[in-house]
């Protein structure tokens, strides 16, 4: 285990010649610190409800981000029979020309998504839940590779997986299929920190205000407005947790212009204030 940026970056069992590494705990509490890791990583948990972030008794997630800081906290669990199924495994498990064939394509734009972190339904538990189980004791190397390729497959039939952080806390890129709508992502993703008008934007691509609006939401799922906004929280969590600047400097280095607006939005996007957060999340850097 090393320190990264004040944050326990993990150094797994994980092999070159291995495919992945898998366990299966059973534990009375969560004392691991949070933490990020290069490998990527499925995780399963059972009978941990009221676990920071658990939704009932099941939680299944699945990270790709290299960079992107992971736990759970005890909070008001007060199971003494949690069981943990952790699986990690390498980025290149795939072959650069094996994973990007049409077979494929499903679990190339799942682990392309889980870069910021995917968090599966509970029907998609329901129909992994045997083959997971099976994975925890399998003995044999080659159909235990195979079972979690149909794993990996099934979970990449679900696109209601819930992203569990935005693009900029997460440090990548997330841009759309369409090129107009790249330019536009790219231009405030370099311009943030500054005012950003939406005809400038529309000028962009070629398009009027309202046309480009429009479109942008259709493409995006988003408002314009919704978007910057994201972006900017995004980056200013980041600094929250990396930096000692002050939450006044953070909200105008991200592009906000008024500390109490900064303050709402962050509450009303986050769920708690922006210095909540920052207490919040030094908290559970603490190494028990």
């Amino acid at each position: 285990m090393e320190t990264h940026n004040n944050i326990m970056r993990e150094i797994t069992p994980l092999s070159e010649r291995d495919c992945f590494y898998i366990v299966d705990r059973r534990k009375t509490e969560f004392t691991y610190p949070i933490h990020c890791h290069t490998e990527y990583e499925l995780n399963f948990i059972e009978h941990a409800s009221g676990v920071r972030r658990v939704v009932g008794d099941y939680e299944l997630v699945l990270i790709t981000g290299t960079e992107l800081e992971h736990g759970w906290e005890q909070h008001m669990c007060t199971s003494t029979d949690i069981r943990e199924i952790t699986i990690q495994f390498s980025s290149d498990l795939f072959f650069e020309n094996i994973v990007k064939k049409s077979q494929f394509d499903s679990i190339y734009r799942m682990i392309k998504n889980a870069q910021r972190g995917l968090c599966f339904p509970m029907q998609a538990i329901m129909k992994i839940y045997n083959r997971l189980d099976k994975l925890a004791s399998a003995t044999q190397g080659f159909y235990a590779v195979l079972d979690f390729m149909k794993i990996l497959y099934e979970l990449s039939l679900y696109t209601d997986a819930r992203v569990l952080s935005s693009s900029s806390f997460a440090s990548i890129e997330t841009l759309s299929e369409s090129r107009r709508v790249q330019k536009v992502q790219k231009y405030i993703a370099g311009h943030y920190r500054e005012e950003i008008h939406l005809n400038v934007l529309a000028d962009i691509v070629g398009m009027t205000p309202v046309s480009f609006s429009r479109f942008f939401h259709l493409r995006t799922g988003k408002t314009l407005s919704d978007y910057i906004i994201d972006l900017r929280l995004g980056f200013a969590a980041r600094l929250l947790v990396d930096t000692t600047r002050t939450i006044s400097e953070i909200c105008y280095e991200c592009g906000f212009n008024n500390l109490s607006n900064f303050n709402r939005l962050f509450k009303r996007k986050k769920g708690c204030s922006p210095k909540e957060f920052r207490e919040n999340y030094r908290k559970k850097k603490i190494v028990i």
